[in-house]
Parts: C-alpha cells; sequence; structure tokens
C-alpha cells in the first residue's frame, strides 16, 4: 500500500510538473555554495523560455545522472524564443563551461535536454541518497532490515 502512494505521488507529480524527474537530489559540489551535496531540488518544465541565469537540470544521450548546472548562455533561433534555443550551462563553483560534459561534437544542449528548471529546494534533506550511494552496504543493510519488518509484521 505505501509503495503504491508513492507511486501515486511520483507521478502525480511529473503530471504537474510536466518534468520527468520532478525532484532530484543535488550529488556533486558544483553548483556550491548555492546548492550543496544532499540538497533536494523541485523542477517544473518550462513552459517559455530559458533564460541566461536559469538554473536547469538536464541530461544528454551518455550520462547515467542528470546535471545541475547555470545557463550562461542562450542562442534563440526563433523571434518568439520559446521553442527552439541553443543553451550553455556553466556549474557556478566550476571554472569553466559544460562543453566537455556534453557528448562529443556537441557545443550547446537543447530543450529537449533539460528536464526541468529549479524552483525551490530544502537543503541537506538528501544527504540518505549520497549516504547510500557512496556506501553501498548502508543500503543494503537498510533493505534487509526493512524486509525483516515487513516478514514479521502481525498486519
Amino acid at each position: 500500500m505505501i509503495i503504491t502512494s508513492a507511486l501515486m505521488i511520483w507521478k502525480g507529480l511529473i503530471v504537474i510538473t510536466k518534468s520527468e524527474s520532478p525532484i532530484v537530489v543535488v550529488l556533486s559540489g558544483s553548483m556550491e555554495p548555492g546548492f550543496a551535496r544532499g540538497d533536494i531540488l523541485f523542477l517544473n518544465q518550462p513552459r517559455g523560455a530559458v533564460h541566461t541565469g536559469d538554473i536547469v537540470v538536464y541530461n544528454t544521450d551518455h550520462r547515467d545522472i542528470p546535471i545541475v548546472h547555470r545557463i550562461i548562455k542562450v542562442h534563440h533561433h526563433s523571434l518568439d524564443n520559446t521553442t527552439d534555443a541553443d543553451i550553455l550551462t556553466k556549474g557556478d563553483n566550476n571554472y569553466g563551461d559544460d562543453v566537455s560534459l556534453y557528448p562529443r561534437g556537441m557545443s550547446w544542449l537543447n530543450k529537449t535536454h533539460v528536464m526541468g528548471r529549479v524552483v525551490g529546494f530544502l537543503p541537506y534533506v538528501g544527504r540518505a541518497t549520497i549516504i547510500m550511494n557512496d556506501y553501498p552496504i548502508v543500503k543494503y543493510a537498510l533493505i534487509a532490515i526493512l524486509g525483516v519488518v515487513v516478514m514479521t509484521s502481525k498486519e
């Protein structure tokens, strides 16, 4: 029942925010001091144009984990500024732009790579995710404990 409820809430957030991943956890220090490792970010898919200064989460075809960085340059292809745009990003704590993170031969992102624009955050709430990624034994121990609790519960 709990898993079903969590899945329904997650799918509801996807529909409301129009983002394939409405909540993400910051996994690196590339956006410090604005966002630290373990901060939870809330995303919303931008309806209109993206702008320089927007913080977005993007993913390209060759990466397993999405990246949270700031847009530093936007080149619009149309007069309405909402559809076609080339986007260049950079982490606030990084020296250079993200071209080295893009797939080989790609110098710009487009809106299809953007999973969402950051609209809010909760500091340090996602630290449990960081701990489970850095120390997989913690994740397996937690799963084992939950399994024992489920198997031994009387309900």
